[in-house]
Protein backbone atom coordinates (compact mmCIF):
# COMPACT_ATOMS: atom_id res chain seq x y z
CA UNK A 1 0.00 0.00 0.00
CA UNK A 2 1.62 3.23 -0.94
CA UNK A 3 2.08 5.66 1.69
CA UNK A 4 0.19 8.02 2.08
CA UNK A 5 0.67 12.32 2.24
CA UNK A 6 -0.43 15.44 3.27
CA UNK A 7 -4.37 16.10 3.19
CA UNK A 8 -4.81 12.50 2.31
CA UNK A 9 -2.82 11.13 5.39
CA UNK A 10 -4.77 13.41 7.65
CA UNK A 11 -8.22 12.48 6.82
CA UNK A 12 -7.51 8.90 6.66
CA UNK A 13 -4.75 7.66 8.69
CA UNK A 14 -5.17 10.10 11.63
CA UNK A 15 -8.73 10.27 11.20
CA UNK A 16 -9.24 14.58 10.55
CA UNK A 17 -7.52 14.72 13.84
CA UNK A 18 -8.49 18.47 15.28
CA UNK A 19 -7.97 17.55 19.19
CA UNK A 20 -4.13 17.02 19.89
CA UNK A 21 -2.34 16.20 22.98
CA UNK A 22 1.26 17.76 22.71
CA UNK A 23 4.16 15.36 22.77
CA UNK A 24 5.41 15.96 26.82
CA UNK A 25 8.48 14.47 27.80
CA UNK A 26 7.59 12.14 31.04
CA UNK A 27 3.83 13.27 30.59
CA UNK A 28 2.53 12.41 27.63
CA UNK A 29 2.93 8.57 28.63
CA UNK A 30 0.72 5.74 27.36
CA UNK A 31 -1.48 6.39 30.79
CA UNK A 32 -2.35 9.66 30.36
CA UNK A 33 -2.91 9.51 26.15
CA UNK A 34 -5.63 6.68 27.30
CA UNK A 35 -7.29 9.16 29.88
CA UNK A 36 -6.87 12.03 27.29
CA UNK A 37 -8.53 9.88 24.57
CA UNK A 38 -11.65 9.08 27.05
CA UNK A 39 -11.80 12.62 27.17
CA UNK A 40 -12.13 13.87 23.88
CA UNK A 41 -8.65 13.48 22.93
CA UNK A 42 -8.52 12.30 18.94
CA UNK A 43 -4.87 12.35 18.05
CA UNK A 44 -1.59 11.88 21.00
CA UNK A 45 1.92 12.08 20.16
CA UNK A 46 4.38 9.77 22.86
CA UNK A 47 6.85 11.79 24.67
CA UNK A 48 10.09 13.03 22.79
CA UNK A 49 12.57 9.97 22.61
CA UNK A 50 16.08 10.30 21.81
CA UNK A 51 16.79 8.80 18.46
CA UNK A 52 20.21 7.93 19.34
CA UNK A 53 19.74 6.36 22.85
CA UNK A 54 16.43 4.74 20.90
CA UNK A 55 18.83 2.91 18.29
CA UNK A 56 21.44 1.87 20.56
CA UNK A 57 19.43 0.80 24.07
CA UNK A 58 16.57 -2.27 24.25
CA UNK A 59 15.44 -1.45 27.59
CA UNK A 60 15.22 2.05 26.31
CA UNK A 61 12.65 1.10 23.61
CA UNK A 62 10.71 -1.45 25.30
CA UNK A 63 10.25 0.98 28.27
CA UNK A 64 9.40 3.86 25.99
CA UNK A 65 7.34 2.03 22.99
CA UNK A 66 7.23 -1.76 22.73
CA UNK A 67 5.95 -2.74 25.46
CA UNK A 68 3.17 -0.15 25.27
CA UNK A 69 1.31 -1.71 22.12
CA UNK A 70 -2.25 -1.02 22.98
CA UNK A 71 -4.72 -1.00 19.90
CA UNK A 72 -6.76 1.93 21.60
CA UNK A 73 -3.96 3.98 21.22
CA UNK A 74 -3.80 4.90 17.91
CA UNK A 75 -3.84 7.01 15.66
CA UNK A 76 -0.27 7.67 16.95
CA UNK A 77 2.65 9.50 16.03
CA UNK A 78 6.47 8.80 17.62
CA UNK A 79 8.21 11.85 18.39
CA UNK A 80 12.21 11.95 18.29
CA UNK A 81 14.66 14.53 18.88
CA UNK A 82 17.88 13.92 16.23
CA UNK A 83 20.47 15.80 14.44
CA UNK A 84 22.34 13.08 12.54
CA UNK A 85 19.87 11.84 9.16
CA UNK A 86 21.33 8.38 9.76
CA UNK A 87 20.73 7.72 13.47
CA UNK A 88 17.44 9.60 13.10
CA UNK A 89 16.09 7.43 9.91
CA UNK A 90 17.40 3.75 11.56
CA UNK A 91 15.57 4.91 14.75
CA UNK A 92 12.78 6.13 13.43
CA UNK A 93 13.01 2.33 11.55
CA UNK A 94 13.12 0.91 14.55
CA UNK A 95 9.47 2.78 15.96
CA UNK A 96 7.49 2.77 12.65
CA UNK A 97 5.54 -0.23 12.83
CA UNK A 98 4.45 0.81 16.19
CA UNK A 99 2.94 4.08 14.98
CA UNK A 100 1.16 6.09 12.26
CA UNK A 101 3.99 8.54 12.01
CA UNK A 102 7.55 9.79 13.09
CA UNK A 103 7.56 13.42 13.72
CA UNK A 104 11.03 15.36 14.34
CA UNK A 105 11.35 17.33 16.95
CA UNK A 106 11.97 20.72 16.22
CA UNK A 107 10.21 22.76 19.34
CA UNK A 108 12.19 22.52 22.28
CA UNK A 109 13.40 25.22 23.62
CA UNK A 110 15.09 24.57 26.38
CA UNK A 111 18.29 24.24 27.92
CA UNK A 112 19.15 20.82 27.82
CA UNK A 113 18.52 20.68 23.76
CA UNK A 114 21.14 23.87 23.31
CA UNK A 115 23.29 21.13 24.95
CA UNK A 116 22.29 18.38 22.84
CA UNK A 117 22.24 20.41 20.20
CA UNK A 118 18.60 19.32 19.03
CA UNK A 119 14.62 20.82 19.13
CA UNK A 120 14.70 24.76 18.24
CA UNK A 121 18.13 24.87 18.25
CA UNK A 122 18.64 23.30 14.51
CA UNK A 123 16.38 25.83 13.19
CA UNK A 124 18.89 27.87 11.27
CA UNK A 125 20.27 24.70 10.07
CA UNK A 126 18.15 24.29 7.03
CA UNK A 127 20.75 21.91 4.98
CA UNK A 128 20.84 19.22 7.94
CA UNK A 129 16.83 19.74 8.65
CA UNK A 130 16.64 19.52 4.61
CA UNK A 131 19.11 16.13 4.42
CA UNK A 132 17.56 14.33 7.45
CA UNK A 133 13.37 14.89 5.84
CA UNK A 134 14.22 13.89 2.34
CA UNK A 135 16.24 10.43 3.87
CA UNK A 136 13.18 9.69 6.47
CA UNK A 137 10.93 10.60 3.06
CA UNK A 138 12.35 8.29 1.15
CA UNK A 139 13.27 5.24 3.92
CA UNK A 140 10.45 5.22 6.20
CA UNK A 141 6.76 3.53 5.34
CA UNK A 142 5.10 6.17 7.46
CA UNK A 143 5.15 9.75 7.08
CA UNK A 144 7.35 12.49 8.41
CA UNK A 145 5.92 15.93 10.44
CA UNK A 146 7.50 17.94 12.27
CA UNK A 147 7.00 20.67 15.17
CA UNK A 148 8.50 23.56 15.20
CA UNK A 149 8.56 26.92 16.93
CA UNK A 150 8.72 30.60 15.21
CA UNK A 151 11.12 33.06 14.38
CA UNK A 152 10.35 36.52 15.31
CA UNK A 153 9.84 37.74 11.79
CA UNK A 154 6.84 35.83 10.03
CA UNK A 155 8.20 35.83 6.54
CA UNK A 156 11.25 33.95 8.07
CA UNK A 157 8.68 31.57 9.58
CA UNK A 158 6.96 30.93 6.45
CA UNK A 159 10.62 30.38 4.12
CA UNK A 160 11.10 27.77 7.02
CA UNK A 161 7.75 26.20 6.93
CA UNK A 162 7.98 25.47 2.88
CA UNK A 163 11.41 24.52 3.43
CA UNK A 164 10.17 21.69 5.43
CA UNK A 165 7.21 21.00 3.46
CA UNK A 166 9.50 21.08 0.10
CA UNK A 167 11.89 18.33 2.02
CA UNK A 168 9.09 16.08 2.21
CA UNK A 169 7.21 16.66 5.21
CA UNK A 170 3.66 15.32 5.40
CA UNK A 171 2.52 17.70 8.50
CA UNK A 172 3.07 20.85 10.61
CA UNK A 173 3.25 21.34 13.95
CA UNK A 174 3.23 25.18 14.72
CA UNK A 175 4.17 26.61 18.01
CA UNK A 176 3.65 29.91 18.04
CA UNK A 177 6.39 31.56 20.11
CA UNK A 178 9.77 31.67 19.71
CA UNK A 179 12.55 29.77 21.40
CA UNK A 180 13.43 32.90 23.91
CA UNK A 181 9.75 32.62 25.08
CA UNK A 182 9.62 29.65 27.81
CA UNK A 183 8.42 29.60 31.29
CA UNK A 184 7.86 33.00 32.89
CA UNK A 185 9.11 34.36 29.68
CA UNK A 186 6.46 32.89 27.12
CA UNK A 187 3.98 35.10 26.40
CA UNK A 188 1.15 34.89 24.26
CA UNK A 189 1.36 32.59 21.30
CA UNK A 190 1.48 34.44 17.84
CA UNK A 191 -1.57 33.41 16.16
CA UNK A 192 -0.65 35.36 13.32
CA UNK A 193 2.28 33.63 12.44
CA UNK A 194 0.22 30.35 12.20
CA UNK A 195 -2.19 31.51 9.56
CA UNK A 196 0.47 32.66 7.76
CA UNK A 197 2.11 29.19 7.45
CA UNK A 198 -0.89 27.54 7.24
CA UNK A 199 -1.73 30.07 3.68
CA UNK A 200 1.55 29.27 2.81
CA UNK A 201 1.49 25.80 2.66
CA UNK A 202 -0.64 22.76 0.86
CA UNK A 203 0.18 20.14 4.14
CA UNK A 204 -2.11 19.94 7.14
CA UNK A 205 -0.92 22.30 9.87
CA UNK A 206 -1.86 22.22 13.79
CA UNK A 207 -1.88 24.77 16.25
CA UNK A 208 0.26 25.07 19.30
CA UNK A 209 0.05 27.50 21.99
CA UNK A 210 -2.36 29.89 24.20
CA UNK A 211 -5.04 26.82 24.65
CA UNK A 212 -6.43 26.48 27.78
CA UNK A 213 -10.60 25.64 26.94
CA UNK A 214 -12.30 24.28 24.57
CA UNK A 215 -13.72 27.72 23.12
CA UNK A 216 -9.58 28.70 22.64
CA UNK A 217 -9.49 25.58 20.49
CA UNK A 218 -12.73 27.13 18.31
CA UNK A 219 -10.93 30.15 17.79
CA UNK A 220 -7.82 29.46 16.63
CA UNK A 221 -9.68 27.42 13.93
CA UNK A 222 -11.62 30.21 12.84
CA UNK A 223 -8.78 32.74 13.04
CA UNK A 224 -6.17 30.78 11.88
CA UNK A 225 -7.76 28.14 9.51
CA UNK A 226 -5.61 25.07 11.06
CA UNK A 227 -6.74 21.55 10.69
CA UNK A 228 -6.22 21.13 14.55
CA UNK A 229 -5.33 22.26 17.66
CA UNK A 230 -2.56 20.85 20.34
CA UNK A 231 -2.77 20.84 23.69
CA UNK A 232 -0.27 20.73 26.48
CA UNK A 233 -0.41 22.53 29.61
CA UNK A 234 -4.49 22.98 29.33
CA UNK A 235 -3.99 18.91 28.88
CA UNK A 236 -2.25 18.44 32.09
CA UNK A 237 -4.15 20.91 34.05
CA UNK A 238 -8.23 19.50 32.87
CA UNK A 239 -7.52 15.86 30.48
CA UNK A 240 -11.19 16.77 29.74
CA UNK A 241 -10.43 20.04 28.11
CA UNK A 242 -11.17 18.78 25.00
CA UNK A 243 -15.27 18.02 25.63
CA UNK A 244 -15.38 21.24 26.96
CA UNK A 245 -15.77 20.46 30.58
CA UNK A 246 -14.42 21.19 33.94
CA UNK A 247 -14.56 18.04 35.83
CA UNK A 248 -13.91 17.53 39.77
CA UNK A 249 -10.44 16.84 40.08
CA UNK A 250 -10.70 13.66 41.93
CA UNK A 251 -12.61 12.29 39.18
CA UNK A 252 -9.87 12.45 36.61
CA UNK A 253 -7.16 11.90 39.31
CA UNK A 254 -8.92 8.47 40.14
CA UNK A 255 -9.47 7.30 36.56
CA UNK A 256 -6.05 7.96 35.94
CA UNK A 257 -4.68 6.05 39.12
CA UNK A 258 -7.00 3.08 37.62
CA UNK A 259 -5.26 2.84 34.02
CA UNK A 260 -2.29 3.65 35.33
CA UNK A 261 -2.84 0.19 37.88
CA UNK A 262 -3.60 -1.32 33.98
CA UNK A 263 -0.53 0.12 32.38
CA UNK A 264 2.17 1.15 34.79
CA UNK A 265 4.41 4.05 34.28
CA UNK A 266 7.17 5.06 36.64
CA UNK A 267 6.45 6.95 39.76
CA UNK A 268 7.70 10.13 39.21
CA UNK A 269 5.02 10.61 35.63
CA UNK A 270 2.37 9.94 38.47
CA UNK A 271 3.10 11.74 41.09
CA UNK A 272 3.69 15.12 38.47
CA UNK A 273 0.29 14.53 36.67
CA UNK A 274 -1.20 14.74 40.21
CA UNK A 275 0.65 17.69 40.74
CA UNK A 276 -0.67 19.21 37.78
CA UNK A 277 -4.24 18.19 38.60
CA UNK A 278 -4.56 19.04 41.95
CA UNK A 279 -2.39 22.29 41.85
CA UNK A 280 -4.74 24.85 43.17
CA UNK A 281 -5.83 22.46 45.84
CA UNK A 282 -2.29 21.89 46.89
CA UNK A 283 -1.78 25.54 47.47
CA UNK A 284 -4.58 25.33 50.03
CA UNK A 285 -3.34 22.27 51.65
CA UNK A 286 0.56 22.48 52.14
CA UNK A 287 0.72 19.55 53.91
CA UNK A 288 -0.74 17.37 51.24
CA UNK A 289 1.78 18.94 49.17
CA UNK A 290 4.52 17.95 50.93
CA UNK A 291 3.26 14.27 51.68
CA UNK A 292 2.74 13.63 48.02
CA UNK A 293 6.27 14.89 46.97
CA UNK A 294 8.22 12.51 49.62
CA UNK A 295 5.71 9.38 48.67
CA UNK A 296 7.34 6.08 47.82
CA UNK A 297 4.50 3.84 46.03
CA UNK A 298 1.45 4.03 43.78
CA UNK A 299 -0.51 3.33 47.15
CA UNK A 300 1.04 5.78 48.98
CA UNK A 301 -0.05 7.97 45.91
CA UNK A 302 -3.62 6.99 46.12
CA UNK A 303 -3.63 7.50 49.82
CA UNK A 304 -3.34 11.00 49.30
CA UNK A 305 -5.30 11.60 46.41
CA UNK A 306 -8.27 10.11 48.47
CA UNK A 307 -7.10 12.54 51.62
CA UNK A 308 -7.45 15.95 48.79
CA UNK A 309 -10.82 14.42 48.03
CA UNK A 310 -12.23 14.26 51.43
CA UNK A 311 -10.45 17.91 52.34
CA UNK A 312 -12.47 18.97 49.60
CA UNK A 313 -15.43 17.29 50.30
CA UNK A 314 -15.70 19.08 53.43
CA UNK A 315 -15.01 22.33 52.43
CA UNK A 316 -18.33 21.40 50.20
CA UNK A 317 -20.45 20.74 52.77
CA UNK A 318 -19.43 23.44 54.70
CA UNK A 319 -19.70 25.76 51.62
CA UNK A 320 -21.83 28.80 52.23
CA UNK A 321 -24.39 30.11 49.83
CA UNK A 322 -23.20 32.94 47.53
CA UNK A 323 -19.38 31.68 48.10
CA UNK A 324 -17.14 32.50 45.41
CA UNK A 325 -13.80 31.17 44.49
CA UNK A 326 -10.60 32.95 46.13
CA UNK A 327 -7.43 33.84 44.82
CA UNK A 328 -9.27 34.68 41.64
CA UNK A 329 -9.58 31.45 40.22
CA UNK A 330 -13.17 31.21 37.38
CA UNK A 331 -14.00 27.82 39.83
CA UNK A 332 -13.34 26.42 42.85
CA UNK A 333 -10.02 25.00 42.98
CA UNK A 334 -11.24 21.16 43.34
CA UNK A 335 -12.80 22.18 39.74
CA UNK A 336 -9.87 20.87 36.98
CA UNK A 337 -8.91 24.85 35.17
CA UNK A 338 -6.06 26.41 33.80
CA UNK A 339 -3.18 27.24 35.59
CA UNK A 340 -2.08 30.63 34.26
CA UNK A 341 1.59 30.89 34.66
CA UNK A 342 3.07 34.15 36.44
CA UNK A 343 5.13 36.24 34.43
CA UNK A 344 8.59 37.68 35.53
CA UNK A 345 7.41 40.73 37.27
CA UNK A 346 4.71 38.44 38.93
CA UNK A 347 7.28 36.48 40.05
CA UNK A 348 9.01 39.28 41.72
CA UNK A 349 6.29 40.11 43.41
CA UNK A 350 5.54 36.97 44.84
CA UNK A 351 9.40 36.47 45.90
CA UNK A 352 9.07 39.85 47.62
CA UNK A 353 11.90 41.11 45.42
CA UNK A 354 13.67 40.10 42.33
CA UNK A 355 16.07 36.99 42.59
CA UNK A 356 19.20 38.21 41.98
CA UNK A 357 18.44 41.30 44.74
CA UNK A 358 17.96 38.51 47.01
CA UNK A 359 21.10 36.56 45.96
CA UNK A 360 18.85 33.60 44.55
CA UNK A 361 19.34 32.10 41.03
CA UNK A 362 16.88 30.93 38.29
CA UNK A 363 17.14 29.09 35.32
CA UNK A 364 17.10 31.92 33.26
CA UNK A 365 19.85 33.57 35.22
CA UNK A 366 22.21 30.18 35.08
CA UNK A 367 21.23 30.14 31.22
CA UNK A 368 22.44 33.48 30.71
CA UNK A 369 25.76 32.93 32.49
CA UNK A 370 26.17 29.50 30.51
CA UNK A 371 25.88 31.79 27.01
CA UNK A 372 28.65 34.18 28.45
CA UNK A 373 25.62 36.91 29.09
CA UNK A 374 25.95 37.19 32.38
CA UNK A 375 28.81 38.61 35.20
CA UNK A 376 26.80 36.24 37.84
CA UNK A 377 27.75 32.80 38.92
CA UNK A 378 25.43 29.99 40.74
CA UNK A 379 26.41 29.07 44.52
CA UNK A 380 28.06 25.90 43.65
CA UNK A 381 30.14 27.83 41.10
CA UNK A 382 31.37 30.53 43.67
CA UNK A 383 32.36 27.42 46.29
CA UNK A 384 34.45 26.59 43.54
CA UNK A 385 35.89 29.86 42.92
CA UNK A 386 36.90 30.51 46.08
CA UNK A 387 38.67 26.71 46.68
CA UNK A 388 40.33 28.03 43.09
CA UNK A 389 40.06 31.46 42.45
CA UNK A 390 42.04 30.90 39.39
CA UNK A 391 39.13 28.31 37.76
CA UNK A 392 37.21 29.59 34.76
CA UNK A 393 33.82 28.62 33.60
CA UNK A 394 34.21 29.43 30.01
CA UNK A 395 33.12 27.19 27.82
CA UNK A 396 35.61 27.38 25.43
CA UNK A 397 38.13 26.68 27.37
CA UNK A 398 36.82 23.36 28.60
CA UNK A 399 38.99 20.51 27.08
CA UNK A 400 37.54 18.70 23.61
CA UNK A 401 37.21 14.72 24.02
CA UNK A 402 37.74 12.85 20.56
CA UNK A 403 34.15 11.19 20.87
CA UNK A 404 33.37 7.38 20.46
CA UNK A 405 31.93 6.51 16.87
CA UNK A 406 29.08 4.66 18.11
CA UNK A 407 27.07 6.81 21.04
CA UNK A 408 28.79 10.14 20.89
CA UNK A 409 30.95 9.36 24.66
CA UNK A 410 34.43 10.06 25.46
CA UNK A 411 36.29 7.46 23.26
CA UNK A 412 38.93 5.34 25.02
CA UNK A 413 42.58 7.32 24.10
CA UNK A 414 44.19 3.85 23.32
CA UNK A 415 40.97 2.06 22.05
CA UNK A 416 41.58 0.23 18.46
CA UNK A 417 37.99 0.73 17.79
CA UNK A 418 37.60 4.65 18.26
CA UNK A 419 34.75 3.61 21.12
CA UNK A 420 34.03 3.86 24.69
CA UNK A 421 35.23 1.94 27.30
CA UNK A 422 31.36 -0.14 26.99
CA UNK A 423 30.87 0.12 22.94
CA UNK A 424 34.33 -1.51 22.59
CA UNK A 425 33.51 -4.35 25.07
CA UNK A 426 30.37 -5.33 23.24
CA UNK A 427 32.06 -5.19 19.45
CA UNK A 428 34.91 -7.28 20.80
CA UNK A 429 32.33 -9.97 22.36
CA UNK A 430 30.42 -9.49 19.12
CA UNK A 431 33.64 -10.18 16.47
CA UNK A 432 35.28 -12.17 18.65
CA UNK A 433 38.10 -9.65 18.42
CA UNK A 434 40.53 -8.25 21.17
CA UNK A 435 41.43 -4.67 22.20
CA UNK A 436 44.71 -4.32 23.99
CA UNK A 437 43.92 -0.76 25.15
CA UNK A 438 40.76 -1.23 26.86
CA UNK A 439 41.63 -4.77 27.55
CA UNK A 440 38.69 -5.90 25.99
CA UNK A 441 38.48 -9.53 24.87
Amino acid sequence: MPKLRGEAFWRETLRSAHYVVAPMVDQSELAWRLLSRRHGAQLCYTPMLHAQVFLRDANYRRENLYGEACPEDRPLIVQFCANDPEVFVQAALLAQDYCDAIDLNLGCPQMIAKRGHYGAFLQEEWDLLQRMILLANEKLSVPITCKIRVFPEIDKTVKYAQMLEKAGCQLLTVHGRTKEQKGPLAGVASWEHIQAVRKAVSIPVFANGNIQCLSDVEECIRKTGVHGVMSAEGNLHNPALFEGRNPLVWEMAEEYLEIVQKYPCPLSYVRAHLFKLWHHTLQVYQQLREELAKVKTLEGIVDVNRELKLRCQEEIANQKEGEKPKEGLPFFHWICQPYIRPGPKERCKENGASGTEKGVRGKRALEEEEDGNSELLSKNKQKKKLRNPNKSFDPSLKPKYAKCDQCGNPKGNKCVFNMCRGCCKKRAFKETADCPGTRSV
